[in-house]
């Protein structure tokens, strides 16, 4: 059974996270400070860590900027009330894995640790390449584990937002992203996808570039955009692959059911994603997509006065 190491100095928190991963048959080991964090993960072989960024001695980044210079480095899950985007990205920055905002969800956490203990990527890094409050740009390798990685640090990142409407953005991102790591960057991890997140006062803006070659919209006779009338021709051009399972979103409203069926259409063969607006209480998203000497993906988040 997989042995996993808890970092955390808050008491409660401790014999929470302990008890929750106990009940589920992981085997447990819990420490007050980073600094006796790192000395068990440099005696004993751990399968995971969950560490606390504010703890005394040794805080969690430090723990983190330590563990990733061990030989065989176990993946590391961060367990914080500090969701500020300064901390989350040097979280970031320092590999960790993946992120869970306190108070801790039960369910979500058994999600995040059993994704960390099946990781194959764990020697793919992302990098932050800048980071100021307003701006910030990562290099996420093609490889989609570390798409779904980045659908929950996005989640994180825009905290102070709505949850439905962090819901909706990560979805959309995931989308975005996961497209371009398999169509673009061909799921090579050596090959990088850069992100640029852009934040103003009433808008988001996220721009997706892929080491792609682009394309010609007008060469593609197949694609959906270009066949209102028969959506899924491009599947003809493909290997036949089993129908996939219909969606259909409830009343109009369903913003997840129109992303759903965008993700259809790309794991069908779509490269070109049409223009699209979802309305999510007061917020609007949109996306578009241009491709030139790169294929670039965009989509904007704003306020009902923004669009």
């Amino acid at each position: 059974m997989s042995k996993i190491l808890i970092a955390e100095d808050d008491g409660s928190t401790r014999v929470l996270v302990e008890a929750i991963l106990e009940d589920a048959g992981y085997t447990t080991e819990t420490v007050t400070d980073g600094k006796r964090a790192y000395d068990r993960i440099a005696e004993t072989p751990f399968d995971l860590v969950l560490t606390d960024i504010w703890m005394p001695g040794l805080n969690g980044l430090e723990l983190l900027s330590r563990i990733k210079t061990l030989p065989a480095p176990p993946p590391v899950i961060v367990m914080t009330s500090d969701d500020t985007p300064d901390t989350l990205l040097k979280a970031i920055r320092e590999q960790t894995y993946h992120y869970i905002p306190k108070p801790i969800d039960p369910q979500e956490l058994l999600r995040l640790v059993q994704d960390g203990l099946d990781a194959t990527d764990r020697g793919i890094a992302i990098e932050v390449t800048s980071a100021t409050p307003n701006w910030v740009e990562l290099l996420v390798p093609c490889d989609q584990k570390a798409a779904a990685r980045m659908r929950n640090f996005v989640m994180q990142l825009e905290a102070d937002l709505p949850e439905d409407l962090r819901e909706t953005i990560a979805m959309s991102f995931y989308e975005l992203l996961a497209n371009a790591i398999e169509w673009g960057g061909k799921l090579d991890p050596s090959k990088k996808v850069r992100i640029a997140f852009l934040r103003f006062e009433r808008m988001l803006m996220f721009r997706i570039e892929d080491p792609g070659s682009g394309f010609d919209i007008d060469a593609l006779d197949h694609a959906a955009v270009n066949n209102p009338d028969d959506p899924i021709a491009h599947k003809r051009q493909r290997n036949p692959r089993p129908a996939p399972r219909r969606i259909r979103p409830a009343d109009g409203q369903n913003e997840r059911g129109r992303i759903a069926l965008q993700r259809i259409a790309q794991r069908g063969g779509l490269r070109q994603i049409p223009r699209w607006s979802i309305r999510v209480t007061d917020y609007h998203l949109k996306c578009e997509r241009t491709a030139h000497r790169r294929d670039v993906q965009s989509f904007f988040v704003g306020d009902s006065k923004t669009f």
